[in-house]
């Protein structure tokens, strides 16, 4: 396929607001391409050109980008900055000068060719990079037709924003195959333990629905990690599934070890898919010491402690880690425990499907019984009365800890899913919920009087719909953040702007925004009661939202979802009841 085909293509789906429009037409253009240019095109339709949890950044700033252009087109900067600004967007600008000029001539380039050239620009490294980096950015820009550079130049700097999230890919496979979205289940399993769209597409392409059910881990691939249930007494989880292991629930870094030992290689990822390694090197060095296993998948915690007390530090210090630079100096400054909880794989083998209780055991043998070194089994206690498991928790947050989780015995790992083979312990709820709620940050207006200089006066929170794939609004929150948080929040917005509301948000027209913003930013939000709403779209409100902290390690897909918030309300209902 010409990549003024696949331009084509996303100018449908960027004026699209109809989520099932947008599978079709990504149906449409799956079924179009070969196997090949499947994983090449769902790289660029999500703005990159490896899977999200490889390390390959384009590397180029706006400022960069933009001399890039003005010099191609040979504009003057100040009448090409002039234009950007007026149209709001950098695509359009340069569209709009491409179509003017008349001494640049379109060579109408393939997918693969496009594709290969801005990967070959992201992997440029060392003395001179940016030179080339903006050579090969312009060698694109004179050449393709004023419609593909308008989306061709959003790429680098990660701005495609064509409002679909993950989970529309996978349904547009299904509609590649079958016509609908009755694959969707398999395919989206297939997807959490091998998280890797363009891949996915290639494989789904060449074979079908044959591969489904035959996909497991692989080393260095991050599965998602599974999500807890929450009840709020030992008596509903003893009810739920009886007999049980209880284990602390910390409040640190969820954490994922590849390890491999003939080549001595950890990979560390994310809740979000991120590769971290370097980040924490003491924990790298510790899984090339502690691991007992040729290959192994580990899951836990990585939590601030310190020595000396031989306690944990609050997460405010935890935090501290997450860092790109002076990452040895804070290392010794602020030591990590990571306590482990899963073993998902080893020495070739998937333990996915096998139950808790076997697990726990083979992660005893990959680890030993490790006390008092970086990397520690979590502590695990059966219990089969509900006091015994209250008495747990009260112990647990009487150490400072976040509380705990109730594991089902026979319960096996669900990568991504909520299930009940996992349960957190919550405090039972009041009238005042105790519990945070995590919020996608969907967009914010512009600020007045002394807001004016953060350039934000509010901003719109949601939680996610799982089943429609959608956003749904709950608060504008415009108080309760510190200066800092303000400035902070100001710059996690300013590559992930959009000029209209993103086709997955579904808004009132009492709570738009001036700016919009792409599904990107988690928030933690405390609130005080959930409340009916008539003007919120989850029909449900945060009543005195604040901002408790940013969640870098949750995806927008992570966050609490509608079905969680209205268990809540419930509850919460419940008690002022009685």
């Amino acid at each position: 396929m010409k990549f003024s085909q696949l331009a084509l293509y996303i100018k449908q789906i960027e004026t699209t607001r109809s989520r099932l429009e947008i599978t079709r037409l990504l149906a449409e253009l799956f079924g179009r391409l070969s196997a090949a240019e499947i994983e090449q095109v769902v790289y660029l339709l999500q703005g990159r050109v490896a899977p999200q949890y490889v390390k390959l950044d384009f590397g180029m700033a706006e400022k960069s980008v933009v001399k890039t252009i003005a010099a191609t087109l040979r504009l003057e900067p100040r009448l090409f900055h002039d234009q950007y600004r007026r149209l709001g967007d950098l695509g359009e600008a340069v569209q709009y000068f491409k179509e003017r000029s008349m001494s640049l001539e379109a060579n109408d380039r393939s997918v693969g060719a496009v594709f290969l050239a801005l990967k070959q620009l992201a992997q440029i490294e060392g003395d001179g990079a940016q030179k080339y980096k903006q050579a090969q950015l312009a060698q694109l820009v004179q050449e393709l037709d004023p419609l593909s550079c308008r989306y061709l130049v959003r790429i680098p700097l990660g701005v495609l924003r064509l409002g679909f999230s993950d989970m529309t890919v996978l349904d547009a496979f299904s509609w590649m195959l079958t016509g609908d979205k009755s694959l969707r289940p398999p395919i989206e399993k297939v997807y959490h333990v091998r998280p890797d769209l363009g891949l996915l597409g290639k494989e789904l392409k060449e074979n079908g629905r044959a591969i489904l059910g035959k996909i497991g881990p692989r080393l260095f691939t991050p599965i998602i990690m599974m999500r807890a249930e929450r009840l709020s007494s030992g008596k509903e989880i003893i009810e739920q599934i009886g007999r049980c292991a209880i284990e602390p629930k910390y409040d640190g870094f969820r954490l994922q070890i590849h390890y491999h030992r003939s080549s001595a290689t950890v990979k560390i990822f994310s809740r979000n898919l991120e590769e971290v390694s370097y980040m924490f090197p003491d924990i790298m060095a510790a899984a090339r010491q502690q691991i007992k296993a040729d290959e192994a998948i580990i899951e836990g915690e990585a939590v601030g402690f310190d020595p000396v007390r031989q306690t944990m530090r609050p997460f405010q210090e935890t935090v501290q880690r997450k860092r790109k630079y002076d990452v040895s100096a804070k290392a010794k400054e602020v030591p990590l425990r990571f306590f482990v909880f899963e073993l998902l794989y080893v020495n070739g083998v998937s333990y996915l499907e096998r139950e808790f209780s076997l697990r726990r055991k083979q992660l005893e043998t990959v680890l030993g019984r490790t006390k008092n070194q970086v990397i520690c089994l979590t502590d695990q206690h059966i219990e089969t009365q509900p006091a015994a498991i209250e008495g747990r928790f009260e112990r647990a947050i009487g150490a400072g800890l976040e509380g705990i989780l109730a594991k089902k015995l026979d319960g096996v790992y669900q990568p991504g899913a909520r299930g009940w083979n996992w349960i957190k312990f919550k405090r039972s709820y009041s009238a005042k919920i105790n519990d945070t709620i995590d919020c996608l940050v969907m967009g914010y207006d512009l600020g007045k009087g002394k807001r004016t200089g953060f350039g934000i006066g509010a901003f719109l929170v949601g939680v996610y719909d799982e089943k429609r794939d959608r956003y749904l609004t709950v608060a504008k929150i415009g108080t309760g953040l510190t200066d800092d948080e303000w400035h902070q929040l100001k710059r996690r917005t300013q590559n992930v702007k959009r000029q209209d509301c993103p086709a997955n948000y579904l808004v009132d027209k009492s709570m738009d925004c001036d700016v919009w913003l792409q599904p990107a930013i988690v928030v933690e939000i405390r609130a005080d009661e959930i409340t009916r709403s008539p003007v919120h779209t989850a029909e449900l409100a945060l009543r005195f939202p604040r901002l408790e902290r940013f969640r870098t390690d949750k995806s927008p897909t992570d966050i609490t979802t509608v079905g969680e918030l209205k268990e809540m309300a419930v509850k919460a209902a419940s008690v002022q009841t009685e």
